[in-house]
């Protein structure tokens, strides 16, 4: 193996720090910045476990992909069951006379936690809410999302609603980045269906209100779950989204989640890894016209990197060498992994600076002069010399 040779301007922007390490004191947590897609902390992220009334999320999901379809619209009003008016928990206390428009199922399942504005959501979307859970399933696989499996629209324990902390981040991003016309509903801090139930009016987030950014997204409790929180915060130019689950008070999930998003706008600086078209090593090339190509970032790429350190940032170009000809300028030929300890490698791609053809006479002589030389000097030292058409190695 060889090392890539990366240009002295990259090593100087990859100065030496290590992320601080934050200990949760949730059983499960995800941070991620939206700003640099760079996960910040994983534990436990991709555990299928009880998501309490933050698998709502998925149901808004469905809910906002019904109102960018055409299918409803804000004004739109639905029907409410017997099941839906019987459900427990927390509820709009809704019942059979009622017709809530979209608008305010959104506003009651965002604020007031409605269980029952949730099947409502999910009897007048899919006929029924097992259907409508089936449908969340489906749609949540094609999304990434994994390890999420749902049996009902609200997130009232059962053994098959089961969602990872990755995964409500996937959505959580999902739903800031796609749906921005109905995100600031999850900033609403009070919300008084006909006054019905003026003690469940008030968002349970306990961030919003704060002064640090914090604008989103659900709460969740069951006491299989613990006090679990998705949330969302934006600081200048950076916007994270975290999610912690297994907290044991909601004074615990307040304070652990106000300690999660001081750290994550603290403990990390945005900086330039790469700039556009920054070379950042040479390669040599296998029977081309030239015998190397410089090897480029295709744009400029920003990290977060940690603002304290002690151990080095490592970084390495990633590719086959020699890499073969014809190769054409701008194809993507090698990787640039940076790698910061306590985080998830970041993987960048690099691209050929130029063209190079493939080699005529004078090449191929060239090398054939190269593996008779080598041949020579093998047998002279009594020992086995691979020859060039042997099979390329992973550089790095």
């Amino acid at each position: 193996m060889r090392l890539a040779r990366l240009v002295p301007m990259l090593l100087l922007c990859l100065a030496a720090l290590p992320a601080y390490a934050f200990d949760t004191a949730a059983r499960a947590a995800y941070v991620y910045d939206l700003t640099t897609k760079t996960v910040l902390m994983a534990k436990n992220a991709d555990e299928a476990l009880p998501p309490a009334s933050m698998s709502k999320l998925m149901t808004l999901n469905m809910l906002f992909e019904a109102l960018r379809d055409g299918r409803v619209d804000m004004n739109t009003q639905f029907g409410v069951s017997s099941k839906a008016r019987a459900m427990g928990g927390s509820t709009m206390f809704l019942n059979e006379r009622d017709r809530p428009t979209v608008e305010e199922l959104i506003q009651g399942i965002i604020v007031m936690s409605g269980n029952d504005a949730c099947v409502v959501v999910a009897e007048g979307l899919a006929g029924s809410e097992q259907s409508f859970a089936k449908m969340m399933t489906d749609r949540a696989r094609d999304l990434g999302m994994t390890q999420s499996t749902f049996a009902n629209a609200s997130g009232w324990p059962h053994p098959n609603q089961r969602m990872s902390m990755r995964d409500l981040g996937i959505l959580a991003t999902r739903l800031i980045t796609e749906f921005p016309e109905y995100y600031g509903y999850f900033a609403q801090k009070e919300f008084a269906f006909d006054n019905r139930a003026p003690k469940n009016r008030f968002n349970r987030n306990p961030l919003l209100g704060l002064g640090i950014g914090a604008d989103g997204l659900k709460t969740g409790h069951t006491s299989e779950a613990g006090y679990g929180l998705v949330g969302s915060a934006a600081q200048g130019d950076r916007r994270i989204v975290f999610v912690i689950s297994g907290l044991d008070s909601e004074r615990a999930r307040a304070e652990e989640a106000e300690r999660l998003v001081n750290w994550a706008f603290r403990q990390f600086v945005e900086k330039t890894i790469v700039g556009d078209g920054e070379r950042v090593t040479t390669a040599d090339v296998w029977l081309g016209d030239s015998r190397s190509v410089d090897l480029v970032s295709p744009e400029e790429h920003r990290m977060l990197l940690p603002a304290q350190a002690q151990d080095s940032i490592r970084a390495r170009a990633r590719y086959t060498s020699p890499l073969e000809a014809p190769i054409a300028e701008g194809e993507e030929v090698a990787t640039l992994v940076v790698s910061i300890d306590g985080l998830p490698d970041a993987e960048f791609p690099l691209v050929a600076a130029e063209e190079v053809g493939r080699g005529g006479f004078v090449p191929h002589i060239r090398t054939a002069a190269s593996v008779l030389l080598a041949k020579a000097l093998d047998a002279r030292k009594g020992g086995e010399t691979a020859e060039p058409d042997a099979e390329p190695e992973t550089t790095e």
